[in-house]
């Protein structure tokens, strides 16, 4: 397989490593890897390398992003400049050769998840709204142990004060910007998605990924909970272990039809 780093934007924070396999036939389907760490500066993409090499195992091409975050050297991140990056980072897709746009798939894990949700959501934003114009559409979304609702995570306290320092102004924050930023809001996406989460998670609450699924089934949505019995936050991310298979099986799902 070959690893390619490439720069979507002028910041030291707007890159992603594009994985393919070595011997490329015809477009791949591509899978966007979103990672997690609550939007922190300390986490980067190297915590889905190992998720990176497992897509392209499969046949099909990675896409691991990094984007802006919030706090020392986090490069400014937060509300919309976070946002704004994954947008870039998904329409950066179409300059790819060898890709095939139509086959789109964003996956994140625990903040990624948010991210990825809400990539799949761009086309429902307002037009004011940071990531509302769309060049590349996402055929399908899958979150492992997502935060999917940041009006709840926010209330109670999921991450700390994680959700508040990504989407607040000084020290205020508006109802405005939580329907541009949380995939709830923006139901129903149009799209499947797959929210895994494990039950032994306790940094995002399960009953997070299992509201989600059924508000997106009250709208109309295409939208699968798959609650994983004895599996916790960090294991979601790690292909060695029993999630990947069902993981994979989802993806291709999605992605070979």
């Amino acid at each position: 397989m070959r690893r390619t780093r490439i720069s979507y934007g002028p910041h030291r924070s707007q890159v992603g490593d594009l994985w393919v396999p070595a011997d490329v036939a015809g477009d791949l389907p591509i899978v966007v890897l979103i990672h997690g760490g609550f939007w922190r500066a300390q986490y980067t993409r190297a915590l889905m390398t190992r998720m990176a090499r497992a897509v392209v195992q499969k046949g099909w091409a990675a896409w691991n992003i990094e984007y802006r975050r919030i706090g020392f050297l986090g490069g400014d991140g937060g509300w919309p400049q976070t946002f704004e990056d994954v947008a870039a980072a998904v329409d950066h897709i179409a300059s790819f050769p060898g890709i095939d746009v139509d086959r789109v798939v964003t996956c994140g894990h625990s903040a990624g998840g948010t991210l990825a949700l809400w990539a799949a959501g761009r086309h429902r934003l307002p037009d004011d709204a940071p990531g509302s114009s769309v060049t590349v559409a996402v055929r399908g979304a899958l979150s492992l142990s997502g935060i999917s609702d940041l009006a709840a995570a926010l209330a109670s306290g999921v991450g700390g004060d994680a959700v508040g320092r990504l989407l607040l102004t000084g020290r205020c924050s508006t109802p405005e910007r939580l329907c541009k930023a949380s995939p709830v809001a923006l139901l129903p996406l149009g799209v499947p998605q797959t929210l895994f989460h494990g039950l032994r998670d306790t940094v995002v609450p399960p009953s997070m990924s299992e509201r989600y699924v059924a508000r997106a089934r009250e709208t109309g949505d295409d939208a699968l909970y798959v609650p994983l019995p004895g599996i916790g936050h960090r294991e979601m991310i790690d292909p060695r272990g029993t999630v990947w298979d069902a993981v994979a099986a989802h993806l291709g799902a999605v992605l070979v039809d």
